[in-house]
């Protein structure tokens, strides 16, 4: 019993910071990303059998933590309570990127893990099941279960069956729609986000207030992606990964992810922004690491202009969600 999935990371537009339940990745809020192609990508095989003593995984070469090992066992436990099975796994995963540098490995990572794990057990799940699956493992990671623009809901429930994530519009939907991903530096943040959210819900009198605003903002680019409209949907980017960050500032002791590279950038993006009109929007999540939305006629346009500022520069498409390759 052995398969094989593939899954990329997804880019939130709208951020998820926090969660209402920590066990079952229960997000504060509503959140919009755009799962990316298969640049970057999450590739992970998952084999049960009688004869493994317990569940292990090997995460780029290497053992993985206790920690992800708590996280993996509550989505293969989920999945094996549906197969009516209690075979442990041997899981073997990579990525084409770096973790733990907010490029959101851990997304792509546990969309892969359900998606193989699922084939494995020979469930047909639907994509709620496999969504709701994956966020177990990581709350991002239920929105890479979707291909092109996902809407991960937070639900009301205490159980978590109705916080997943839909599609909002496929990959074909916005044909120009790209994302310049800056690398400006690999290095494992000093803070995770797991422990940076509950940091920020304990301690930020800005984040109680971002959470009012944030339902207008899902509204608004929601509508933004369904019309196409580039300038809006880079205006909302830009004020939204802001406010994230300003909510990470404030909080006692402040989180500081981006760096001065991360910081020039921005300053570029507004830049290139006056001179040309809104042709880009930034957003960074628990890293320095930038993503640049953009159209797919001003590409080259913004990586001249941040040339030099990164190690590494990706430009994507809106891709395919997880999906099984063998």
């Amino acid at each position: 019993m052995k398969a094989t999935a593939i899954a990329s990371p997804n880019i939130a537009i709208v951020k998820y910071w926090g969660k209402r339940d920590e066990r079952l990745k229960l997000p504060m809020n509503d959140s919009i990303s755009v799962t990316l192609d298969r640049s970057l990508y999450s590739e992970t095989t998952v084999e049960f059998s009688k004869a493994f003593s317990a569940d292990s995984m090997q995460l780029d070469g290497a053992e993985a933590s206790e920690r992800e090992m708590k996280n993996v066992a509550l989505v293969l436990d989920c999945l094996r309570k549906k197969a009516k099975t209690g075979m442990n796994a041997r899981i073997i995963s990579r990525n084409n990127f770096p973790k733990s540098s907010g490029m959101a490995s851990s997304a792509s990572g546990y969309a892969a893990l359900s998606a193989a794990a699922a084939a494995a057990l020979n469930l047909q799940l639907d994509s709620r099941e496999l969504s709701i699956a994956a966020r177990l493992g990581s709350g991002s990671a239920s929105r890479s279960v979707i291909g092109g623009f996902a809407w991960w809901k937070k639900g009301q429930d205490e159980d978590g069956s109705d916080s997943y994530a839909v599609q909002v519009a496929d990959e074909s939907h916005w044909k120009d729609f790209r994302i310049v991903t800056a690398v400006v530096s690999e290095e494992k943040k000093p803070v995770s986000s797991t422990d940076g959210m509950k940091l920020t819900l304990e301690t930020s009198s800005l984040y109680r207030e971002r959470l009012k605003k944030l339902p207008g903002t899902v509204s608004r680019v929601r509508q933004a992606i369904l019309g196409r409209d580039a300038g809006q949907l880079f205006r909302l980017a830009m004020e939204e990964s802001d406010s994230l960050h300003a909510s990470m500032a404030d909080t006692k002791p402040p989180l500081i992810y981006i760096n001065e590279s991360s910081r020039e950038i921005m300053k570029r993006v507004n830049e290139l922004n006056r001179e040309n009109g809104m042709i880009a929007g930034y957003s960074f999540d628990a890293g320095p690491n930038a993503h640049i939305f953009t159209t797919e006629q001003n590409v080259n346009r913004v990586i001249h202009s941040i040339k030099g500022l990164a190690e590494r520069i990706v430009a994507s498409s809106p891709g395919k969600g997880a999906e099984v390759v063998a």
